[in-house]
């Protein structure tokens, strides 16, 4: 019996959010969505803004609260308490654990000011997970050489490029050794030369089998690195599927309106 609980948590997907429901007052962003990340998989959400995609990122990592549905990570359920807007996750530990396991890319590189590139890099891991400095280092290096800016360790983030940022974004992120990165909206801050430089770190990431769910308005991107994407339509999904199909031979009228606007 433990062997079969033991394959079946070793077969739980890294993320699984079922019926989750999300809304700011009267506006319900997201009205019942349910998505899986199996270990090794590449996610992608597309859709117009407004569709519900950044929500169900942020909810995905708790750092927005959800009124109704379940989130799952490695086979284990968020425990909640109260109801509706009430609702609040119960388990403040429980919520640390997942965060350090859901690494998170945003939009606008979040770095901070005052730390050099490797500082940044550092830091979590040494003060949230509370690692060995010259380990964490080790890696950091490492990783920072990794996404092509090891010679950027001493530089300060307004030295650097946007993408430059991105991509110590990306490293900060995996200095956690993270079961699953969040990317939401990686290179829509970034000009299109800088864009393919942050592009091409995320395609040899997916290339690792690394588990990943990625916000993108990059139909090019979407399609090159997903095993699986889902289109949101005003808090719901439309369609999904595999990227051949969805890109290929839409099946609604909504998503090849979409992929119309999108191409122009």
């Amino acid at each position: 019996m433990m062997n079969d609980n033991t394959a079946l948590n070793d077969a739980a997907p890294v993320i699984r959010i079922q019926g989750l429901h999300k809304a700011y007052g009267q506006i319900e962003v997201l009205k019942g969505v349910s998505l899986t990340a199996p270990r090794g998989h590449v996610v992608s959400l597309i859709g117009s803004s407004g569709s519900g995609k950044s929500t169900l990122l942020r909810c995905c990592n708790l750092l927005e609260n959800s009124q109704a549905g379940e989130i799952s990570f490695e086979g284990e359920a968020v425990r909640w308490k109260g109801q509706g807007m009430a609702r609040v996750p119960a388990d403040r530990a429980q919520v640390m654990r997942f965060r350090t396991n859901l690494s998170m890319v945003f939009q606008q590189f979040n770095l901070w000011s005052h730390m050099t590139i490797l500082q940044n890099v550092m830091e979590a891991p040494v003060t949230v997970l509370g690692q060995d400095r010259a380990q964490v280092e080790a890696r950091a290096r490492a990783l920072l050489d990794k996404v092509g800016i090891g010679d950027k360790a001493g530089a300060w983030p307004a030295q650097l490029s946007g993408g430059q940022q991105q991509r110590a974004a990306i490293a900060r992120a995996l200095c956690m050794n993270p079961k699953a990165l969040l990317f939401d909206e990686p290179t829509s801050a970034l000009d299109p030369e800088l864009q393919q430089e942050v592009v091409r770190v995320i395609k040899d990431l997916a290339g690792e089998h690394r588990t990943m769910i990625i916000v993108t308005h990059d139909m090019r991107l979407a399609a090159d690195v997903s095993d699986h994407v889902v289109f949101l339509h005003q808090g719901l999904i439309a369609e999904e599927g595999p990227p051949d199909q969805l890109f290929g031979a839409p099946r609604t009228d909504r998503l090849r309106q979409f992929l119309s606007a999108s191409t122009h």
